[in-house]
């Protein structure tokens, strides 16, 4: 008979790791006496990170007396008590080789049910003092499972726990936990997981996103973990493209178009897509990455990109001073997850400054199509004289039966003509938005700079527009994910304080940063990264989770842990890998 050895519990609190301020509820202490479970955790119990830990799906963390045996013996430790590994109920029996989910126990008088096997992240492993450990524990077999509170009621040391339910559709929480962390990721095994009526909607959407891609014949990578921007496979390395035209589009905005330089055709992208340059300012000097959307039609005869020239932008300025039609660069195969998706709902495209160009080139798709999408076309820019593609727009949303646009200037001067070139003045606000007829159902597509990303995203929020509808591209990197981490860095990215010499060089060719190597300061590519102040997504720090997922654009990388299933090709895990060579990472 399975019993529960102990109820642990804890507040989360702040704790200092590596410089930084932890938010957690990973310490959990031995509770004496009985403790009501509440449908959302214990009394007394609570959990530092919402977004990846606790809610109605994962009250409960469980976890058993003969795995603290296990890795008593292989860490060759003495010194766990109970709530070492983060866990409300300490019990023995119950193995996650028996376990399936599903299933239903009774403890004291509380009704539980088994959801998922737990997803470890780097917090395990500030408690056990082991960075490891997130990969310890999946890759063993014995990750633990939470539990569901089917009926509250008063639990205590020494319960019996009695099972009163099974599933007809008998997975292990091993079998599910294998399953997406493991390379193989057998379709029937899938849709065997997906029959699971119990199984928590986190995990159901990962076996989903895997089903889909083994049913689109992938074959790498883990889609069920992977982040949206590292979804499609790019072949890294660059290609020479010669400039065949360079077009002044308005005062500060710049075109330009390659073709292939030996007659093969170009890799057709996806409308919303960028292609990274690298530039070379100074024969013999270092090189400078950087990223460009794709701007104009997609085809595979030609690639257009828009650049807006800033006044002390080193590759821009190079770009306009020095680079004539006939020049040949280096590029990157297209790349990117900021895509416009399939559909036939309706589509708002909302844009400003050069934020325009992803949003364009999936205007040009949805023109080319002739699409009967209801298409609301809406673009933000200083006046007239900085509005670029302003004509080139109004003529493809001419194909479109149900096209509308919106153009709003913040400061039109007098040649700019209301009703007739633009249609609302200031900046654009969520009275715009309800006055322009944004559909609370579209799919929104967004870029610009950093404060009107925000400002839209709030304003579309307010009109009750899904988040998951919000489709966003940002410039110079992308979004932050660091989990529990009280205080990011606001800084710009910059060299890291104890730049060397020597090394290979890393290049993080979104955020314009590059610095070399060096061993004996970083253990990853992912610590270098935080050293730059560049913008990271991460969990696990350990190989697993695919949080950190990025894609390599160029250069020889090596492992260390080698990761439980490997990215897809043309990507690299950044918390576990270091340089062999001169790489570049896009993010």
């Amino acid at each position: 008979m399975a019993r529960l050895l102990s109820v642990n519990v804890g507040l989360p609190r702040d704790m200092e790791w590596k410089g930084r301020t932890v938010h957690t509820g990973i310490w959990k202490t031995p509770l004496q006496g009985r403790c009501r479970a509440r449908r959302l955790n214990l009394d007394g119990d609570g959990q530092g990170d919402l977004a990846g830990h606790g809610g109605e799906h994962r009250a409960i963390f469980v976890y058993q007396i003969e795995s603290y045996r296990y890795w008593q013996e292989q860490l060759s430790r003495t010194d766990f008590s109970y709530g070492q590994f983060g866990e409300n109920f300490t019990i023995e029996g119950m193995p996650d080789l028996d376990v399936c989910i599903g299933d239903r126990y009774r403890i004291g008088s509380g009704l539980f049910e088994v959801t998922q096997p737990r997803v470890t992240c780097y917090r395990v492993g500030i408690r056990m003092n082991e960075p490891r450990m997130p990969a310890f524990l999946t890759a063993s077999g014995r990750p633990g499972f939470y539990f569901r509170v089917l009926q509250e009621g008063e639990v205590g040391a020494g319960d019996e726990i009695v099972k009163v339910a099974g599933v007809n559709e008998r997975m292990t929480v091993a079998e599910i936990n294998a399953l997406l962390y493991s390379p193989n990721h057998s379709r029937d095994q899938l849709e065997r997981a997906l029959r699971i009526e119990a199984l928590s909607p986190g995990w159901r959407g990962s076996f989903e996103a895997l089903l889909q891609s083994s049913m689109n014949g992938s074959t790498t990578g883990n889609a069920g973990l992977a982040p949206a921007g590292a979804s499609y496979h790019v072949a890294p390395g660059f290609r020479a493209l010669k400039v065949t035209a360079i077009e002044q589009e308005v005062a500060d905005v710049l075109s330009l178009t390659f073709t292939s330089t030996d007659g093969q055709p170009l890799q057709k992208a996806l409308p919303g897509q960028y292609v990274v340059l690298r530039l070379q300012p100074v024969a013999g000097g270092p090189s400078l990455f950087r990223s460009y959307s794709l701007s104009g039609s997609l085809s595979t005869e030609s690639y257009r990109i828009s650049v807006k020239i800033e006044p002390h932008g080193a590759a821009g300025t190079y770009l306009r001073q020095h680079v004539q039609a006939g020049d040949v660069l280096d590029v990157s195969a297209p790349r990117g997850s900021f895509v416009l998706k399939p559909g036939d709902g309706p589509v708002v495209l909302l844009s400003a400054g050069i934020g325009v160009t992803p949003v364009l080139a999936m205007l040009y798709s949805l023109s080319a199509a002739r699409s009967t999408r209801e298409v609301l076309w809406m673009h933000t820019a200083r006046d007239g004289k900085h509005h670029p593609f302003a004509a080139e727009a109004r003529r493809l949303m001419l194909a479109l039966s149900h096209g509308r646009r919106y153009i709003c200037y913040s400061a039109p001067d007098s040649r700019d003509q209301l009703d007739e070139s633009f249609d609302a003045t200031g900046h654009p606000s969520q009275a715009m938005l309800d006055e322009a007829g944004v559909s609370r159902e579209a799919d929104i597509y967004l870029c610009g700079p950093p404060r009107f990303m925000a400002d839209m995203k709030e304003a579309l929020a307010n009109l009750g527009v899904a988040p998951q509808q919000v489709h966003a591209e940002i410039f110079n990197g992308g979004e932050a994910l660091n989990p529990g981490i009280v205080s990011n860095s606001t800084r710009a990215p910059h060299p890291p304080k104890d730049e060397t010499n020597k090394g290979p060089l890393v290049s993080f060719s979104r955020s314009g940063i590059a610095a070399r190597w060096n061993a004996s300061a970083y253990g990853s590519i992912l610590e270098l990264a935080e050293a730059c102040d560049v913008r990271v997504r991460w969990a696990c720090r350990a190989g697993v989770c695919h949080k950190c997922e990025s894609g390599l654009i160029s250069g020889p990388i090596a492992y260390q842990p080698d990761p439980l299933d490997p990215p897809l090709e043309g990507n690299v895990l950044i918390c576990c890998a270091s340089p062999r060579g001169d790489v570049v990472i896009d993010i």
